[in-house]
């Protein structure tokens, strides 16, 4: 390697990179191959024990549980990575951890106990690794070679992707044509070889020992803030957290009627919310006992965490595509395709391979033809100008959802390939939303702190479905019945055009938000990557 090389970071690309690209492409296909026919599972399998008018209801309530789970542990595999084991010992412990979850899948397909066993370790083992591969990638770079850690990335995603595509077309068909041990299996068998993949490279591997416990933290600075008193001050912004933590006790005091999920989640949230609020009015106290950079640094996610609040409709929509759609699809004409002189007729979980398909082709046609016209013509694509047209784009997909449900509620027979429309706009929203919420969250918030805003970003989703929930648990009410009976929608059709609305609102306040957020460079300029 020659020192120009060295010098700008072109160096050779680390020889153990392979081992991480596969171990996530064959994680992402186990992943999303049990995940994207474990709803028509529940409703075909599972819980025939049920009412036949309640399978859905608990199907979906299931799902969005699971997803619940998914992106909450992120926030258990960093800390034990961050602060005990390390990337590579966490990954691969937990690894095992969602082997066995795929193995419960497998072998519990008649029993509700360890069927919900095996989504608890996935969920957790899942979830746990979340946060570590892409930051495990690049641990594997440094000065000399930083260059080739986008060629990684990218490759990431066409694997994530990739992946995600294959395994939406193939699982829904041996779950129909072989059952739920072989459809729950092969993810299962994907996932030990990818653990086999990683374990093979350990020798290879760049390890990032635990870093020491930040006397400088977010949580520090934070507590800092809310319990400093001021000689003639209030603290009225510990009132305010205080105020959070009651809401939280008396949230989890509902658990026997709203359910342990929904209750701890809104707990959670309310201590977010109001210990936010609380920091927030008394940050300033935390200056002189912390650094002013770890201050500015908290202000700074605090700030952020309002856009993640109001993204978080986007993504009660968007992962309803796995549940609510194929709930739709399940009563709709299934098209047929003619191939090699064969008939094959789609099964509905197999429309989910429309959004990586169409992930793949819209993020190089936005990059390469669409910014730059917009561009030409004046209009800078910013990315809470994205980020509020794809929630936009969200909504209409669900009022093109909600009208195909009208129709089918009204007895005309209708085709699922209707749901090509919703799944394009749908898919154009996430492009919008997902991709530049990442990209908006790295350029906001200080190096110190990029990491706490990945967990709260992850936590977005989770919140996300907390919404699908409590709208599902909603509707068991007598008196949203009578109301949803009123207006002369079925109760599907109502609950579609409701979370559309639901979008359009907060992509109203998140415009408005937007327009007085003033953004800030937070890359890394060359004169620090020199002092590196």
């Amino acid at each position: 390697m020659s020192q120009l090389d060295k010098e700008s970071g072109n160096g050779p690309m680390p020889r153990q990179i392979p081992y991480i690209v596969g171990t996530e492409g064959c994680e992402r296909f186990s992943f999303y191959g049990m995940r994207n026919i474990l709803t028509p599972f529940l409703i075909s399998t599972l819980l025939l024990f049920m009412p036949v008018a309640d399978r859905t209801g608990e199907a979906k309530h299931v799902f969005h549980t699971f997803v619940i789970g998914v992106y909450f542990f992120p926030l258990l595999g960093g800390w034990l990575a961050d602060r005990f084991f390390g990337k590579y010992d966490t990954i691969f412990w937990l690894s095992l951890v969602y082997c066995a979850g795929h193995a419960c899948l497998a072998i519990f397909e008649d029993s509700l106990k360890g069927f919900y066993t095996g989504l608890f370790l996935i969920a957790l083992g899942s979830g746990g690794i979340k946060p570590l591969i892409s930051s495990f990638v690049g641990d594997q770079f440094d000065q000399t070679n930083k260059n080739r850690s986008k060629v990684v990335y990218d490759a990431f995603y066409w694997v994530i992707n990739f992946g995600s595509f294959f395994a939406s077309l193939l699982m829904p068909i041996f779950l129909r044509d072989y059952g739920a041990a072989v459809a729950f299996g092969i993810p299962g068998v994907l996932m030990f070889i990818a653990t086999i993949v990683f374990w093979l490279g350990r020798k290879k591997y760049i390890h990032v020992p635990p870093a020491p416990p930040d006397p400088d933290s977010f949580t520090r600075v934070a507590r800092t803030a809310l319990m400093t008193h001021k000689p003639g001050q209030a603290r009225t912004g510990l009132a305010v957290a205080l105020f959070g933590v009651a809401g939280a006790v008396a949230s989890l005091a509902m658990s026997p009627q709203w359910g342990f999920v929904i209750a701890a989640c809104t707990a959670l949230v309310l201590l977010l919310a109001f210990g936010g609020i609380g920091t927030s009015m008394q940050l300033e106290r935390a200056r002189g006992l912390h650094p002013d950079v770890a201050v500015d640094g908290v202000r700074a996610v605090l700030r952020i965490l309002i856009v993640f609040a109001l993204v978080t409709p986007f993504f009660s929509l968007f992962d309803q595509k796995a549940s609510t759609w194929i709930v739709q699809a399940n009563s709709m004409i299934p098209p047929t395709l003619s191939l090699f002189g064969k008939e094959f007729t789609f099964v509905p979980a197999q429309m989910q391979a429309l959004n990586p398909m169409l992930v793949m082709i819209l993020i190089p046609f936005n990059n390469l033809v669409l910014y730059p016209a917009l561009r030409k013509m004046g209009i800078e694509p910013s990315p809470l100008r994205r980020m509020t047209t794809g929630i936009v784009f969200s909504a209409l997909s669900w009022i093109v959802v909600g009208a195909l449900q009208v129709q089918m509620d009204g007895g005309t027979p209708t085709s699922m390939a209707w749901q090509v429309l919703p799944y394009a706009l749908l898919t154009f929203g996430e492009v919008l939303v997902s991709a530049t919420g990442l990209e908006f969250a790295y350029s906001q918030s200080p190096p110190s702190m990029k990491g706490v805003i990945m967990a709260f970003w992850f936590l977005a989703t989770t919140v996300g479905s907390l919404w699908v929930l409590i709208v599902n648990a909603s509707i068991k009410n007598d008196a949203v019945i009578a109301h949803i009976a009123g207006s002369g929608l079925g109760i599907i059709a109502f609950q579609m055009y409701f979370f559309a609305g639901f979008a359009f609102v907060a992509a109203a306040v998140f415009g408005w938000y937007a327009t007085r957020y003033k953004m800030v460079d937070n890359y890394r300029s060359d004169a620090a990557l020199a002092k590196a």
